[in-house]
C-alpha cells in the first residue's frame, strides 16, 4: 500500500503536521489501497512561502523557457501513459478507455500551453492604437501571482493539466490542492516536477480536504489567484474567501445540462449521443446532458433506443477492457444517488427501463436510469445529480425546447441533435450555456474556451481565456516625442 503522508513542497517531499489520515478506496474492489493526510493550515504556509520565493525567478523566465518545461510535463506524462491509466482506473473508478482518454486530453493541454507560452513572448509590449495623437501605449502582460488551485475527484489530471499549464505559462508558482479522493493520479505531477528539474516552489502539492487544507488555501493572503472546481455550495465559500483582499477568482461549478432532440434528427445518433451525455464516467460530469428534450413525434423510438442502448452496457472490472460502465467513485457518492433514486420513487416516477443491467457483487455501482415525462418542478429535474440519471420531456416545437432547457439555475453546457445543421446552429443560439456541441459528443479541445453561465460559474479555462485568467494587463503610455 502507498501511504501518502508527504507533501511536496519546494522540490522537496515533506512530512505533514497532520497526524490523522484519510482511506483512497479502490471504487470497484472497495479495498483501501492508499492513505492520504488531511493536511494541516501550517503546510499550507510552507507551500505559499515556497510559491513566493519562487515567484520573481519564474516570472522572469522566458515564455519559451517556460514553455520547454511544459512540453517537459507532457512527455512525462506519455512517458507514464500505461502506469497513470491504470492508477486512475483503480482510484477513480473509470474504464480504461475513459481513463486513457483523459490522460491523452492532460497531455494535449500541456502542450498547447506550452505553446501559447512561447507566444506571450512574442505579444509582450504590443503597440496598441489609442486613437490619441502624439501618444505611444503597449501593452504587457504580467502573471498574477501565487495561484491556489483546487481539483475535484472526477478527472484527475484532466481537471490540474486546465489550471496547472496555464497558470505555468503565464508566470504563475502554484499551490495546489488535489481532491483527497483522488490523490494518486496527482502524485504523479510532483514526481515529474524532479523530474523534469522544475525549478523549487514552482509547483508545491498539499494533500489534504477541504476542511483542513482548502479553507486553510483559500484563505491564504499569500494567495493571489484562487481556481476552484467543484460543487457550488464550496465554490460560494472560495469566492467569499477571495473576497477578503480582493483577490482574483475562477469558479468552475455544477450543471443540468439539456440536450434537445428536433423531430428530423437521426434517431441512432440522439441515441448515442444522449447515452454518453449522461452515462460516461457513470455520469459523474458537471457536464452531463441529463435533462432530455425531444420532439413528441421522435420521443417513443428515441426512449426505445436509449433502452436497448443501456441493456448492452458492461458494468464491471474497469481494468476489463470489455467494462463500458464503472462503478461511481465512493460510497458516499452512490449514496447521493441512490437518495435521489428514492426521490424518483416517492414522486412516482418509474424508470423507462423495468430490468435495469446486471451489477457486479461488489463496487459503488448504479444502473443508468430513465425517467419520462418529468415534472419540472421535480428535484430530479432540477438539481445535479451526478450519477447516471436521465430526466425527459417531450416538446412540440423549438420554442418550447428552448424555453425548458434555459429554465435553470445553471448555464455550462448543452447539446443539440438535428437533421439540418443551420437548424441546429440557429438553437445553439438561443441556448444559455458556455458550451454547445451540435451533433457531436462532448469534446473540449484545449484551443476552445471552457466554462458555465449563471450558476455554473465564473471565468473560462482552456484557449486563450484560460492563459488570461492568470495574467494581469498593463498598459505603458508615453509621448510619442519621447
Amino acid at each position: 500500500m502507498n501511504k501518502l503522508t508527504r507533501h511536496f513542497i519546494d522540490n522537496a517531499w515533506v512530512a505533514s503536521r497532520a497526524t490523522r489520515c484519510l482511506d483512497v478506496i479502490d471504487p470497484y474492489r472497495e479495498t483501501r489501497i492508499a492513505e492520504v493526510t488531511v493536511g494541516d493550515p501550517a503546510d499550507v504556509d510552507d507551500a505559499v512561502a515556497a510559491a513566493r520565493r519562487a515567484l520573481t525567478g519564474w516570472r522572469e523566465l522566458s515564455g519559451k523557457r517556460r514553455g520547454a518545461f511544459i512540453d517537459a510535463i507532457a512527455e512525462e506524462l506519455e512517458a507514464r501513459r500505461t502506469s497513470l491509466v491504470e492508477l486512475s482506473s483503480r482510484n477513480n473508478g473509470k474504464p480504461r478507455a475513459e481513463a486513457d482518454q483523459d490522460l491523452a486530453d492532460a497531455i494535449a493541454c500541456y502542450r498547447y500551453y506550452a505553446g501559447q507560452a512561447r507566444a506571450l513572448d512574442a505579444r509582450q509590449g504590443e503597440t496598441v492604437d489609442t486613437g490619441e495623437t502624439g501618444l505611444v501605449s503597449r501593452r504587457y502582460q504580467d502573471p498574477v501571482g501565487v495561484a491556489g488551485l483546487i481539483t475535484p475527484w472526477n478527472f484527475p489530471l484532466v481537471s490540474s493539466a486546465w489550471k496547472l499549464a496555464p497558470a505555468l505559462a503565464a508566470g504563475c508558482t502554484v499551490v495546489f490542492k488535489p481532491s483527497e479522493v483522488t490523490p494518486l493520479p496527482e502524485q504523479a505531477l510532483a514526481e515529474i516536477a524532479l523530474e523534469i528539474e522544475l525549478p523549487p516552489g514552482v509547483f508545491n502539492l498539499v494533500h489534504g480536504d477541504g476542511g483542513n487544507v482548502g479553507e486553510a488555501l483559500t484563505a491564504h493572503p499569500g494567495v493571489d489567484k484562487l481556481s476552484f472546481t467543484g460543487s457550488n455550495a464550496v465554490g460560494e465559500a472560495v469566492m467569499a474567501a477571495a473576497a477578503r483582499g480582493t483577490r482574483n477568482v475562477s469558479l468552475e461549478l455544477g450543471g443540468k445540462s439539456p440536450i434537445l432532440v428536433t423531430e428530423d434528427a437521426d434517431p441512432a445518433l440522439a441515441a448515442e449521443l444522449v447515452l454518453a451525455g449522461f452515462a460516461y464516467n457513470a455520469g459523474q460530469m458537471c457536464s452531463a446532458t441529463s435533462r432530455l428534450l425531444v420532439h413528441a413525434s421522435l420521443a417513443d423510438d428515441l426512449h426505445a433506443r436509449l433502452d436497448a442502448a443501456i441493456a448492452e452496457l458492461v458494468a464491471g472490472d474497469p481494468l476489463d477492457d470489455a467494462t463500458t460502465l464503472g462503478p461511481l467513485v465512493n460510497a458516499a457518492q452512490r449514496e447521493r444517488v441512490e437518495k435521489y433514486l428514492a426521490t424518483a420513487e416517492a414522486e412516482g416516477l418509474v424508470p423507462t427501463a423495468r430490468a435495469p443491467i446486471a451489477l457486479p457483487e461488489h463496487g459503488h455501482f448504479v444502473a443508468p436510469r430513465v425517467y419520462r415525462d418529468v415534472p419540472v418542478t421535480s428535484r430530479l429535474w432540477r438539481e445535479e445529480i451526478f450519477g447516471p440519471v436521465l430526466c425527459t420531456r417531450t416538446v412540440q416545437d423549438d420554442d418550447e425546447a428552448v424555453t425548458l432547457a434555459n429554465d435553470s439555475i445553471f448555464g455550462l453546457a448543452a447539446t443539440v441533435v438535428a437533421g439540418d445543421p443551420a437548424r441546429a446552429d440557429a438553437l445553439a443560439g438561443r441556448l444559455t450555456a458556455g458550451n454547445v456541441w451540435c451533433n457531436t459528443h462532448q469534446v473540449a479541445p484545449p484551443g476552445l474556451g471552457w466554462g458555465g453561465m449563471k450558476g455554473s460559474g465564473i471565468g473560462r479555462e482552456l484557449g486563450r481565456s484560460g492563459l488570461d485568467a492568470y495574467l494581469e494587463t498593463r498598459y505603458v503610455t508615453r509621448s510619442s516625442a519621447d
